[in-house]
């Protein structure tokens, strides 16, 4: 029953073709959007909404703070609703920063903060206990209906800051698929591999099977 409702509600929702993406992060907006990009789907931001009070993600999981989000956005906007949320997973920290990859320096922690805290708890630890992966949940939230979505990318933290592109944990955040940092890395090439691309894609190979009606 879910499944008809996800799809029949997709199926109106594409009428239009619009996806709302609930967040107020520029650059996770600008990702989605170049994902996206060649769908047939209008990528709607925040900024075409009057604004309205973030939810508080109080989630236990990047699932529910993802579901949280989505389902606000939506109540707000009556339009399909897609929202992350995306955690860094260190296997010497014992899986933190994780949930709280955001804040993990305080609660108006900027990128740098957050970096800096990092390097600074992994100081010491060798190279082979440096693996981690970034996680990512996307959830898709309409009128009746509700799905996620997961990505993971693998990697390594590495001792200090490299590359001045991405975002976040970027700069340490070392791709062995990659060979370079996704800081290093063009857009193409992160997109390609990343976990907020491994998520998207799955949402749009089921966007193209809507579109075509199948």
């Amino acid at each position: 029953m879910k499944r008809r409702y996800w799809e029949s509600n997709l199926r109106l929702q594409s009428i239009n073709k619009r996806i709302l993406v609930a967040t107020n992060n520029t650059d996770k907006l600008r990702e989605i959007r170049q994902i996206l990009d060649g769908t047939g789907w209008e990528v709607v931001g925040l900024n075409k909404l009057p604004p309205y009070p973030e939810p508080i993600e109080d989630g236990e999981t990047l699932a529910e703070n993802a579901l949280i989000k989505a389902r606000e956005g939506f109540r707000q906007s009556g339009i399909l609703t897609l929202a992350d949320d995306t955690g860094l997973e260190v296997d010497a920290l014992d899986g933190r920063p994780g949930v709280y990859s955001a804040r993990y320096a305080g609660e108006n922690a900027t990128y740098s903060d957050n970096v800096n805290l990092l390097i600074r708890e992994m100081s010491g630890v060798p190279e082979p206990m440096r693996t981690a992966r970034f996680r990512t949940v996307m959830a898709l939230v309409g009128k009746d209906s509700e799905e996620c979505w997961e990505g993971v990318a693998e990697g390594m933290i590495i001792s200090e800051s490299i590359g001045g592109k991405g975002f976040g944990y970027d700069p340490v955040f070392y791709s062995p698929e990659l060979g370079q940092t996704f800081a290093e890395a063009s857009s193409k090439a992160k997109n390609r591999v990343s976990h907020r691309g491994r998520a998207l894609q799955k949402l749009v190979d089921r966007l193209k099977k809507l579109k075509y009606g199948s």
